[in-house]
Order: structure tokens, then C-alpha cells, then sequence
């Protein structure tokens, strides 16, 4: 099988494409010039250098697939020119699956998020039916990835075989850039997180997220959204098991949420729009937290053979793999 695959330099690109490969699929990786390719090293597989944002420009690569699995993604939680972002994760998807359906290209994987369900501030537990409309969309990315989903399924209810997967918070090995998740885990390795909002995620270990783009070509319903998660937890939760893990003392101090926008509202507004640098913490952030991101992948459990795995392998080994790439000193865990 040939298999078109953007977002292989990502996190979750990255096992996707290790996937897949075990498999023996014949894979063309989309890269940009500017991507760090380490992640794919050794990996047997065509790359392509090309940019969501040009997608004529890729359509001599797609030509000839038999499917096309899009994880790629812009996922910043601040952007300072959002238009990029919109090129990308809408754009880019819909004219990437028109030029599949020109190609002909049978069957496609869409790697939306679960940021575009509806979710709640009681920790309602929502699943893939929860209502949910453009307004929930808190901040550019969520937004943008509503838009994309959207493309998805007006795609798929045109007739092409789209299967549409909604991982939660991925966690493991290989979080390079990192992820606003990973950073989680880095600062608390690096002792850089006094105190902590009430919060909740939905962590969920990468490698079984990587398992269902290959099993979601064959078995997925074309058009049907599907959450592949793992534990819901709150942050509190969260830092107790990497405290756990490594040895590190959790953050005991909780901090109300107007103290972290008032925070967060100065980080941006001086490290962003002064300095032009990436803020630690972000109003979108803030405002995001204000939702418990718990959810249900009973579909996932139930259509593909999805399985809710315990999250503390996955977290372990992304705190293996942080201290051995240096991301915190290797006194940061004792334990792991």
C-alpha cells in the first residue's frame, strides 16, 4: 500500500509513520525545508518537501497513492498573524482532499482534535454526539481545527471515503518541540511549576492513537468523528502522578483562575507582542482551562477496537525521553 502522510516530522506524525511503515506500507512523507527530520531517521520512506499552504505543489506526490493521512497541523496556542494558522489547518485540508479525489486516491485519514467537541465546566464527560458549534471554539487553533473538521465531513458526506479521528491530549516518547502538553511535563522536570489551576484533561498514550490511523483506513465509517483517548484527569492529578514517577514534589498551591489570566495577560502582552517571543502561559490557555476536557472513546472502543490504555506508561516514557534528550537534568527522575 502507498500511503501519502503529512505531519510525519510531529509527535504524533512521527509514530504514525512508524506504524505504518511496520506494516509495510510504501510511504511518501510531507516535509517543509524547514523541518527537523530526526524523527524519521532510518526510516525507509520517499520525503517530499512541499507546504500545506501550496497544495498544488503536492499534487504530483499524491498521484499514485492508495490512501492520503493527514496528521499535519499548525498547533500553537499563540500565533501572531492567525491567517497562517487558517491556511493551514483549514485550507490546507480541504484542498489536500480535493486533490486526493482528483488523484484518486481511495481512501483518507483526517487527524482533527479533540478541541472541536463541546465540552463543559462541570466535567461533564462528553463524546463525539455532545453538541457543539463554531461559538465553543475558545481561541484560533480550536477554531481552525473546527473549520478543518468541518471540510472533512462536507468531503465525506460528498461521497470520499474520509475517516475523521479526534485524539485527546497525546502523551509518550518523541514530544520534540514540544507540545503544550510536553511542556507541562518538561516544567514540572525542571522544577518550573510552583502551583497549578483547576483544571482537566484527557491524556491518551500516542502509541495507540498511532495504532488506529492504520486501523481506521479499513474499519473507520467515512464521515463519523471518533474520540481516542485514554484517563481523564484533572492537572492536579496529572502532576501527582509525574510526582509519582520521578520523586519530585507536586505543586500543593492552587491558583484561581483570575490569577493566571492577570499572568497570562502580561506574559502575552510583554514576552509576545514586545519581545516577539512565544509566552509561556497565554490568555487562550487561561481560557481554555476554565473547561474540563473530559471525554468518552466508547465509539473508538466499540467500532475500532480502540483501547483505553493506563496513561502512567505513556507518561513515563515521556519522561524518560525528555531527560534523555536533555530537555531536564537527569536528577529530575530518580524514579523513572
Amino acid at each position: 500500500m502507498k500511503v501519502f502522510l503529512t505531519g510525519a516530522t510531529g509527535f504524533v506524525g512521527s509514530h504514525v509513520a512508524r506504524v505504518y511503515a511496520d506494516a509495510g506500507a510504501e510511504l511518501r512523507l510531507l516535509t517543509r525545508s524547514s523541518s527537523n527530520l530526526a524523527s524519521i531517521e532510518g526510516m525507509t520512506a520517499e520525503v517530499v518537501v512541499g507546504d500545506l499552504r501550496e497544495p498544488e505543489g503536492l499534487r504530483a506526490a499524491i498521484t499514485g497513492c492508495e490512501a492520503v493521512v493527514h496528521v499535519a497541523a499548525d498547533y500553537r496556542l499563540w500565533v501572531r498573524d492567525p491567517k497562517s494558522m487558517y491556511a493551514a489547518n483549514v485550507d490546507g485540508t480541504r484542498e489536500l482532499l480535493r486533490i486526493a479525489r482528483e488523484a484518486g486516491v481511495r481512501r483518507a485519514v483526517y487527524t482533527s482534535s479533540v478541541a472541536t467537541m463541546g465540552f463543559k465546566k462541570d466535567g461533564t464527560i462528553v463524546n463525539e454526539d455532545s453538541p457543539v458549534s463554531i461559538d465553543d471554539m475558545i481561541g484560533h487553533y480550536k477554531r481552525s481545527k473546527f473549520l478543518g473538521e468541518l471540510e472533512a465531513i462536507k468531503a465525506a458526506r460528498a461521497g470520499q471515503k474520509v475517516m475523521i479521528l479526534n485524539p485527546t491530549t497525546p502523551i509518550g516518547a518523541g514530544d520534540a518541540k514540544p507540545t503544550p502538553t510536553g511542556r507541562i511535563v518538561v516544567d514540572f522536570l525542571n522544577k518550573n511549576f510552583p502551583a497549578y489551576v483547576e483544571t482537566g484533561l484527557n491524556l491518551v498514550d500516542v502509541n495507540e492513537v498511532a495504532r488506529m490511523h492504520l486501523v481506521a483506513l479499513d474499519s473507520g465509517t467515512p464521515g463519523e468523528r471518533y474520540i481516542l483517548g485514554g484517563e481523564n484527569l484533572t492537572l492536579k492529578q496529572i502532576l501527582d502522578r509525574m510526582s509519582a514517577i520521578t520523586g519530585l514534589p507536586s505543586p500543593t498551591m492552587k491558583v484561581p483562575h483570575a490569577v493566571a489570566m492577570g499572568f497570562a495577560f502580561f506574559d502575552e502582552s510583554f514576552t509576545g507582542k514586545l519581545l516577539g517571543k512565544e509566552p509561556r502561559a497565554t490568555v487562550e490557555a487561561v481560557r481554555m482551562g476554565k473547561k474540563m476536557m473530559f471525554a468518552s472513546s466508547a465509539k473508538a472502543e466499540r467500532e475500532l477496537g480502540f483501547k483505553v490504555l493506563p496513561v502512567y506508561g505513556a507518561l513515563r516514557a515521556a519522561i524518560e525521553w525528555f531527560v534523555e534528550h536533555g530537555y531536564a537534568p537527569a536528577s529530575s527522575s530518580n524514579r523513572a
